[in-house]
């Protein structure tokens, strides 16, 4: 069967060709409705840019994008954009590819289109997104049909239908720490979860309960609140959770970030960290090595995902047969420290 052509989708969608141009490099003055048909007739045919004949015609290197999401009325994850970037970094420059980095802003309502822009401008052959980008299906869905391909860093269900994805099992991850916690005696939690809609962080708050319920330990036994993984929401949110001594023998939180920021508020309110209070974190930053005392949490291999998302690029961009879906898991390991010990008597 013969792949689709742009005159194929300019057919099916009832519009020229020089319109289905427009609407897949993402350019001005297109009708939302007329963006829509052109939009649904590449989904219906399976339409991709072919990208070999692209750089063929280019002559040009290999050139990939890496986009960081941020919330820029707070300050940023002390390690994950970084550690990412990092690893992204090594590997393209091993297989000498292009790698150019953006910071978008999440709660921007345009976000999707300034990236399908930048794309655009930067004439990216693949992009790395990252959470909660890498889960926006209708983003990732536009950019293949642009013929950029894409790598998810830690979606979800659903972005792993649309696309590749690469991270750690979360659920596993949060089940873990739960376990962890219950094989020291705790039974009063208290978690401080991520940002609404964050599938990943979602995903080990779901591991954590599978562990309690396995253990006969009833959902209400964890009185949980909501941070946005930086310092300050750790320790506004850690102070309403720590309202009494004994009301909470173990506090778990999303990301290292919260998790440094719990610690400060036990310390302000005089408990003992592990005595009165145990306290586990997420990713194992460097943060996580230096606060007193050492935080317990998760190992996830960052650099490693940054790698290993620029190779699947590589791999997918100049060999078509290779997989443009799924999920590829990267092995997590919980790390034990001084945060963590058996529940006071």
């Amino acid at each position: 069967m013969n792949r689709p052509t742009i005159d194929d989708v300019a057919g099916l969608a009832g519009v020229g060709r020089t319109t289905v141009s427009r609407v897949l490099n993402n350019q001005p003055n297109v009708r939302e409705e007329v963006r829509d048909k052109v939009m649904q007739a590449v989904e219906t045919l399976g339409y991709r840019v072919n990208l070999q004949a692209r750089n063929l015609a280019g002559r040009r290197a290999l050139r990939i994008g890496l986009v960081h999401a941020s919330d820029f009325d707070s300050e940023p994850n002390s390690y994950f954009a970084s550690a990412l970037e990092l690893g992204a970094t090594r590997t393209a420059t091993e297989q000498g590819v292009q790698l150019i980095t953006h910071v978008i802003n999440q709660n921007d309502p345009g976000a999707a289109d300034d990236i399908l822009a930048r794309v655009r401008d930067d004439q990216f052959d693949g992009v790395i997104l990252t959470p909660p980008f890498s889960d926006n299906v209708a983003l990732l869905r536009r950019l293949r049909a642009q013929g950029v391909e894409v790598v998810c860093i830690a979606g979800g269900a659903d972005a792993e239908a649309a696309a590749l994805t690469v991270g750690i099992d979360e659920r596993q991850a949060g089940f873990d720490i739960g376990q962890h916690l219950i094989g020291l005696g705790h039974r009063r939690f208290g978690y401080i979860k991520g940002l609404a809609g964050h599938i990943s962080a979602e995903g080990r708050f779901d591991g954590f309960l599978a562990a309690l319920t396995d253990a006969g330990i009833a959902a209400d036994a964890v009185r949980w609140t909501r941070g946005n993984f930086t310092f300050r929401s750790g320790l506004d949110c850690a102070q309403g959770l720590l309202d009494g001594r004994g009301a909470v023998t173990a506090l778990v939180c999303a990301n290292d970030d919260m998790a440094a920021g719990a610690l400060l508020a036990a310390h302000k309110a005089g408990l003992q960290i592990p005595g009165d209070v145990a306290i586990t974190g997420f990713d194992d930053t460097p943060v996580s090595e230096i606060v007193w005392p050492p935080l317990t949490t998760i190992h996830q291999p960052l650099r490693r995902m940054g790698g290993r998302a620029v190779e699947l690029l590589v791999a997918r961009v100049t060999n078509p047969d290779a997989p443009n879906s799924g999920r590829e898991i990267i092995a997590h390991a919980l790390v034990i420290r001084d945060s963590s010990a058996a529940e006071p008597a």
